[in-house]
């Protein structure tokens, strides 16, 4: 078993003891699943996901004295809600740390808001880390994400920032009195280099987020412990060694399992197995064509479909982008991300 805490993010090594900014490189992530939402053995939740090369998330942080203690600026893609987003993670944590320095946040790029990619964990983790460094505090990814209040029922946006690759979680303790108070890593893959990743984008409709989440999450029925079991058995005897041996099809297998059950089960909160109509209808033309792994990552809007190489994905891409015209949709081929968020410092210049 793998734990977080002895790996430090990538970068702190390089730390030195004058900085004047820090640059934070991270990206979306795909949650494909929780596979025991029954809970009876302890622990509940737990996922696979996947870290990808894009989108990406990129924010410079500095300590400069501004007119103002917090600072936050972006370039013109970012909408004001992330903006906003940012300057109230920051400003929490500052706080937190009891660090009464100056600090300028610029965003240079930015993971779309509520689209099922992980966005809200990886700002949380990126501006964090850029605080670690700035004020040598030498904070964990964990301890960031405690602090930012992050991992509630999955470790795969923690464990993307802080290693990449294919990630298997172990969901949360049931009992609060437990001391692991964020989901454990428990296995972790290279996602093979030559497979593609077809993102299906739904900018008309936000995946289910924040309080509404808590509340479907509350109002759901109890899952069946033999389906959890059945799904643990998918994973385990299935998805993980097709990792290994690169079978795309046996992968896919395990994950439309997952996909079918779990969406299923989501299906009051969220309108159906898939919760856009638009994403729904081309996944449902990915199974006709026989595409062996597809889904909605997280609570969506945002699906996905992975393929063995570059050329299949395009060629999809194509059928798909001829047959699916809304405005609405958009298409992403991307890959997977095989190593940690990438943070850089820099010294302080000289006059």
């Amino acid at each position: 078993m793998l734990n977080p805490e002895l790996m430090p993010t990538k970068g702190c090594a390089e730390t030195v003891m004058q900085i004047s900014e820090i640059s934070v490189c991270t990206t979306a992530r795909l949650h494909m699943g929780f596979f025991d939402l029954n809970g009876g053995l302890g622990r509940k939740f737990g996922g696979i996901g996947l870290a990808l090369d894009a989108p990406q998330l990129a924010l410079i942080a500095s300590t400069d004295n501004t007119s103002a203690p917090l600072l936050i600026t972006a370039l013109g893609d970012a909408n004001a809600s992330v903006v906003a987003k940012a300057k109230k993670i920051a400003s929490q944590m500052m706080t937190q740390l009891k660090i009464k320095g100056h600090l300028h946040l610029h965003i240079e790029q930015h993971i779309a808001e509520h689209a099922g990619l992980g966005s809200g964990t990886q700002l949380a983790l990126a501006i964090g880390s850029a605080i670690s460094h700035l004020y040598h505090l030498n904070l964990s990814t964990l301890q960031i994400a405690q602090l930012a209040s992050r991992g509630a029922r999955s470790g795969i946006g923690i464990a993307a920032f802080n290693y990449g690759g294919v990630l298997i979680d172990g969901g949360r303790a049931v009992d609060s009195t437990t001391t692991s108070k964020l989901p454990p890593l428990l296995a972790r893959y290279d996602f093979p280099d030559a497979w593609r990743v077809l993102l299906i984008l739904d900018s008309s409709f936000p995946g289910i987020h924040g309080e509404e989440e808590r509340t479907a999450f509350n109002h759901l029925p109890e899952f069946s412990a033999n389906l959890a079991a059945h799904l643990c058995r998918h994973v385990l005897m299935q998805a993980m060694p097709a990792l290994v041996e690169q079978d795309l099809t046996a992968f896919g297998h395990s994950i439309q399992e997952l996909q079918m059950h779990v969406g299923d089960y989501f299906a009051p909160a969220q309108g159906g197995r898939y919760a856009s109509p638009l994403v729904a209808n081309v996944l449902q033309d990915l199974q006709h064509m026989g595409v062996a792994c597809y889904g909605q990552s997280s609570w969506g809007p945002t699906g996905f479909a992975v393929f063995e190489t570059d050329e299949a994905a395009q060629e999809h891409l194509q059928k798909l982008q001829s047959k699916f015209s809304d405005s609405a949709l958009s298409w992403m081929v991307c890959g997977g991300r095989n190593h940690s968020a990438i943070i850089k410092s820099l010294p302080l210049k000289e006059a």
